[in-house]
């Protein structure tokens, strides 16, 4: 009878879902600062081993898990306007700003990442190019209908900063009408009059 070669490891697609939500809930729970490995395997119910096998350290298991949480979250809305496009992607920053996971995350991870410039480079090319990428796309077609005034990078930088400074910065709620309020006037800041 032959044997089946053995060989690395194979990564279960269901063991790193479980190890993804552990380490979400761990950087919840405990911050960036006191997460450690043992704390993840444990919570995810696996060795240390099973960990490292997929990651090399714990700046990577972070930013593998908040991108796998935070990236499918940015739609790519094409309704034919500006506007329309403009307000899809302002409840969807809305909607990942207010998760409860990423709401206690993302303070955290951001001043982390002010003393920790790997960690910043990591979380750059692992969640916030992606996002920016899918919005760009969306700001591109509008630049295409001739609806963008403004350069396209510019334009991201409008759309996300006012709910990020309000809801992580500030930790103010949002009154009534303040999505609409907010894509309006995002809509006469970049748009060609």
């Amino acid at each position: 009878m032959k044997r089946t070669p053995t060989g690395a490891a194979v990564l279960q697609p269901e063991k790193t879902a479980s190890i993804t939500e552990a380490v979400l809930a761990e950087l919840a729970e405990a911050g960036y600062g006191r997460l450690s490995m043992e704390a993840v395997a444990r919570r995810a119910g696996v060795g240390k081993s099973a960990l490292y096998r997929r990651w090399p350290g714990k700046a990577e298991m972070v930013t593998a898990a908040l991108s796998e949480l935070s990236v499918p979250a940015v739609p790519t809305p094409d309704t034919g306007t500006l506007r329309g496009d403009l307000g899809v992607l302002v409840e969807a920053m809305h909607a990942w700003l207010t998760h409860p996971l990423i709401a206690r995350i993302l303070p955290d991870v951001s001043s982390e990442a002010v003393r920790n410039a790997d960690l910043a480079e990591a979380l750059r090319r692992t969640v916030g190019d992606p996002r920016r990428d899918m919005a760009r796309s969306v700001l591109e077609r509008a630049a295409a209908r001739g609806e963008l005034a403004l350069d396209v990078e510019m334009a991201l930088d409008l759309v996300g900063a006012p709910l990020y400074w309000r809801l992580s910065v500030r930790h103010v709620p949002l009154t009534p009408g303040y999505l609409d309020a907010l894509t309006d006037a995002l809509v006469r800041a970049v748009s060609r009059p």
